[in-house]
């Protein structure tokens, strides 16, 4: 470990070491990367001349596709992970979106796997060769995971997460892992070791946090499916930023053992993790997968609930969350919001709003239990190399620690709001999800993301979530800024000054689908649902 106050110099040698690991054959030349002034870059893949038609066809694959390809034994697995290893080279020069390489060690894995089902004509499992994106804060033995502290810088894990051993066990291939913000605990992912990570849809915006290095690789073609965490929107933010999908499961469903946090024992409002892709085909199959993997046997903390086949109702009943009484949805969100409302309802299914008279309840609870330890957490990983708290943090700066007592009577506010929002949730009768803005936002400008209250309430009640790209694209024309309505807080004040339409024209609005708690495969059921009457109408 890193001492003293260093931290610029031992953030320099890391970045340095990390841009050393990427082989030469997978540094773009000079004179082919875009330039500055160019904004979207994840076209630039396919314009650049610099991947072969093949490489395309293979990263543009969803993971579906890919598993099916690899199993047919059209494509090898080694070819497959050499074309994610190159492409994923060219997100980290262009987006900075990655924390580890380690591609030698990948192709190693891919060609036993391809040795494996040629020699047997079996798959290893049902995850045979496909190369799996990873949050910096999987644990792998022998690399680090720094969550954005210089103090964790060279202090390799001693151990794999569960997770790891089991997406190992299944046949996945670990080739490199993504880029988070300080302590994985800011809606943008930029840190003092690794720097900012950009939205490759727009370089001026962000990909947002915390898992937005995943969440800007997939975008970019890097990863055909990787996997975050989400503690107050940690998944559905990114997913959002960049358009692309994932689930929010409640805790249980998939292990978070032996992996590494910013605000490690802090267990008042639970971190999980999820897919991130771009289909809700391939986040449904890994869920499965996951799932039928049995982690219970490995964690005693997941519950042994094996996958489920949901039927959906044909005539689904939705609420509509438009409004939290916090924070209003810019102009694109909204308008998504009311389009997906009028296809939902031409389609058959039954809408009604959704009272969010409980939210600012929820939202101050998670505050609290954010900063419960007085930030101490935070403050001991920033201490050893005397690096200083980046402005994002300033809440964990001036925090005062509760103790036992009061901590007592936190929790038990937050178990009696979870009553009061399902005793809620079943006066609406038989309602089956809420839609909601995922954030207020479709992205934002670098520094700007303030709000993350839509995603961290159903975080505080633990429910089941997915986010989805709702098919409407921020319009400068349509989306103009609203400028009569009054702020209902200072968030909402801050969203409304920072909205810029110009700068956001042509990006990706998301939206939430809320199940209630453990009904993951509702949840997704539910969600094509929904993208089935957005396309069919």
């Amino acid at each position: 470990m890193a001492s003293g106050s260093n931290w610029e110099k031992v953030a320099a040698s890391k970045r340095a070491a990390l841009a050393d690991s990427i082989p030469h054959e997978y540094r773009v030349p000079k004179q082919q990367l875009p330039p500055d002034s160019q904004l979207d870059v994840a076209s630039w893949p396919k314009t650049s001349g610099w991947f072969s038609s093949e490489e395309l066809e293979i990263t543009d694959s969803t993971a579906s596709q890919i598993l099916g390809k690899i199993a047919s034994q059209t494509w090898s697995s080694e070819k497959v992970t050499r074309a994610f290893c190159k492409r994923a080279a060219a997100a980290q020069q262009l987006t900075n979106c990655l924390s580890d390489t380690f591609f030698e060690e990948a192709i190693a894995s891919a060609k036993a796997l391809d040795e494996h089902l040629s020699r047997t004509g079996q798959v290893q499992g049902p995850l045979h060769g496909l190369p799996i994106s990873l949050k910096d804060n999987f644990n792998i033995k022998g690399k680090d995971s720094t969550v954005g502290f210089t103090s964790l810088v060279d202090v390799p894990a001693e151990h794999n997460a569960t997770l790891v051993d089991i997406l190992e066990t299944l046949g996945a291939v670990r080739y490199c892992k993504t880029n988070v913000p300080t302590a994985m605990m800011i809606a943008e992912s930029v840190n003092n070791v690794f720097g900012r990570t950009v939205n490759p849809l727009n370089r001026k915006i962000t990909s947002g946090g915390s898992s937005g290095g995943e969440s800007a690789l997939i975008a970019f073609g890097g990863s055909p499916l990787g996997i975050g965490t989400d503690i107050g929107g940690s998944l559905r933010i990114p997913a959002a930023c960049t358009g692309i999908f994932t689930i929010r499961p409640s805790f249980g469903r998939f292990t978070t053992q032996r992996c590494r946090s910013g605000l490690a024992g802090q267990e008042a409002v639970a971190s999980v993790n999820g897919p991130m892709a771009k289909t809700l085909e391939d986040i449904a199959m890994y869920s499965r997968i996951m799932v039928d993997a049995q982690a219970w046997l490995l964690d005693p903390k997941v519950l042994p609930i094996p996958w489920r086949q949901v039927e959906v109702k044909k005539k689904l009943k939705i609420a509509v969350l438009w409004n939290d009484g916090i924070c209003l949805p810019t102009p694109p969100v909204t308008r998504a919001l009311r389009e997906t409302k009028d296809k939902l309802q031409q389609a058959g299914h039954e809408l009604v709003d959704w009272d969010p008279k409980l939210h600012p309840k929820a939202l101050e609870l998670l505050s609290r239990m954010f900063v419960a330890d007085g930030g101490k957490s935070v403050e001991a990983l920033l201490a050893p190399t005397g690096e200083p708290y980046r402005p994002e943090m300033d809440m964990y700066k001036e925090a005062k620690e509760l103790g036992t007592h009061d901590m007592w009577k936190l929790q038990l506010e937050r178990t009696e709001l979870q009553r009061q929002y399902l005793e809620h949730w079943m006066s609406y009768d038989n309602l089956d999800a809420i839609l909601a803005p995922t954030t207020p936002y479709a992205s934002v400008a670098h520094g700007d993301f303030t709000y993350v209250g839509y995603t961290g309430v159903y975080n505080v009640v633990d429910y089941s979530a997915t986010s989805f790209p709702s098919g409407v694209f921020v319009d400068k024309a349509k989306d103009t800024a609203v400028v009569d309505v009054k702020a209902q807080s200072e968030y909402c004040k801050a969203t409304r000054d920072s909205y810029n339409a110009e700068l956001l024209h042509g990006l990706p609005v998301s939206l939430q689908l809320v199940a209630q708690r453990l009904q993951e495969e509702k949840v997704l059921a539910m969600t094509k649902a929904v993208l089935q009457a957005i396309k069919s109408t």
